[in-house]
């Protein structure tokens, strides 16, 4: 009977240690979030489970390479941002940009070796924005790198490594061409296109190596390529790709392609739109070149183009500042904007000289942005221009869960009537001027139907309705 006892005793011991490991190991997964596209709206995305709107600006695209990192994070993060694009860039073109291979002593790569301080880099961007709540999407290939001046120093240049030659590759030492014309054979390496195996070999080696730092981290989306115009197969390809390396891993992630054409109804963004198997969400940045009231219904004719298919449209490049060539600072403000009332997932501001970064304008839109939305449950409203009369173009334009609650953005001051028959209860009425981030002081009105929104002054405002 004591040997049983004692028996016992043991296997309680042992059970109660299980438990102990196994709650412990629960914890430990509780803890890594992820991002996925939302359950309850598949417009946005979730993160940790709870659904975000995904908003940043920054100075810089290959951002995990720039000196003070943390700062800049910091600064993103207390106006409210929480999303950066990260370009796997290593043009060094402002002097502070490292290779991702090793460097001989006769001046070329050698692309079985690495340079550490290039995933070093990686992982600490990986890691703090993870710390932050910051979704970091990736771009793999950064297509300027591998043309003109960029190309002659890239260590993929058959001139500049020791592991191949441009005879045995096909690939140029010189591309003096814009991307568009896609005269560099590293875009056709793949299965479906040239076969190029030696130079495939490398490619896959880079991004095995990526991959083995940043499937380790939940906070991260995937863009195959900035601005391309080469064969979808090539996208096709890495997109798959990356999919069956993360399933190995137990790992699910989200890829998406950005295209070069301005026009979203260019026959190239066909294959982001109409393939949801290859990738789950689509980006369109480059309709961020668009303006007024053409910036608005080119995104609202794609919304409809997915209706049957529901899937986050993110903006991680909004174009637009005066010292930029893509349209001024007002451009940019009511793109960022825009995007958000036109029901789209994400909106970054572009670096500076074509975007307002993480200038002080951009802080004051992302933190406005972000009072706002506090105030309401955006990720059950739509875009509702439908509810505006009396509307010029570009005047104004409406977000809306009727019957709930309505918002209104006016890029230049101006009066619409809002629609709100659908509401039974007094209405909240309450006035955001958003470069000065300030609320103005709410009033209370009965609900007559229709309700004459004038803004306060000409500039950039906002209105709650509830």
């Amino acid at each position: 009977m004591n040997v049983l006892k004692s028996r016992y005793g043991w296997l309680l011991v042992v059970l109660a240690i299980l438990a102990t490991v196994c709650v412990s190991a629960e914890s430990v997964a509780g803890t890594n979030k992820s991002i996925e596209i939302s359950r309850a709206n598949p417009a946005y995305w979730q993160y940790g489970g709870k659904p975000i709107l995904l908003l940043g600006g920054s100075k810089d695209d290959s951002l995990f390479q720039i000196p003070d990192l943390k700062e800049h994070l910091d600064l993103l993060k207390s106006v409210g941002g929480c999303y950066i694009r990260n370009t796997m860039s290593s043009r060094n073109d402002k002097g502070f940009e490292v290779q991702p291979f090793r460097k001989l002593a006769n001046g070329k790569y050698d692309l079985e070796k690495w340079n550490d301080e290039y995933w070093k880099r990686f992982n600490n961007m990986l890691k703090w924005t993870q710390e932050r709540d910051i979704i970091v999407q990736i771009e793999l290939w950064a297509t300027f790198d591998y043309y003109r001046d960029n190309w002659a120093v890239n260590a993929f240049n058959p001139k500049n490594n020791i592991n191949y030659t441009a005879k045995e590759t096909g690939l140029p030492e010189q591309v003096n061409s814009h991307p568009t014309r896609t005269e560099n054979n590293f875009f056709w390496s793949v299965p479906a296109e040239r076969n190029q195996k030696t130079v495939l070999k490398y490619q896959q080696r880079f991004v095995d190596k990526m991959l083995s730092y940043s499937l380790k981290f939940g906070n991260v989306l995937y863009c195959m390529d900035n601005e391309t115009s080469v064969t979808a197969k090539w996208g096709k390809y890495w997109s798959e790709y990356i999919k069956a390396r993360a399933k190995a891993a137990d790992v699910t992630v989200h890829t998406t392609e950005m295209w070069d054409p301005w026009d979203l109804a260019h026959r190239m963004h066909s294959a982001t739109f109409d393939h949801p198997q290859t990738y789950s969400f689509v980006d369109i940045s480059q309709n961020n070149h668009q303006k007024g009231q053409n910036h608005w219904d080119n995104a609202q004719r794609q919304r409809r183009r997915i209706a049957n298919n529901v899937r986050p449209l993110n903006n991680v490049k909004i174009y637009g500042a005066d010292t930029g060539r893509f349209g001024n600072d007002r451009d940019g403000m009511e793109r960022f904007w825009r995007n958000i009332f036109g029901g789209m997932a994400s909106s970054r501001f572009h670096r500076p000289d074509s975007g307002l970064g993480l200038g002080k304008k951009a802080q004051a839109n992302i933190r406005s942005m972000r009072l706002l939305t506090n105030k309401m449950n955006i990720f059950t409203c739509a875009p509702h221009n439908d509810l505006l009369s009396d509307r010029k173009p570009n005047e104004a334009y409406c977000l809306a869960n009727p019957g709930k609650e309505y918002a209104v953005y006016f890029p230049d001051g101006g009066e619409v009537t809002l629609n709100v028959t659908a509401m039974k209860k007094p209405i909240a009425v309450r006035w955001l001027n958003i470069l000065r981030c300030q609320w103005s002081d709410g009033k209370r009105i009965e609900g007559k139907g229709r309700l004459r929104l004038r803004c306060p002054s000409r500039a950039y405002w906002a209105v709650l309705v509830q």
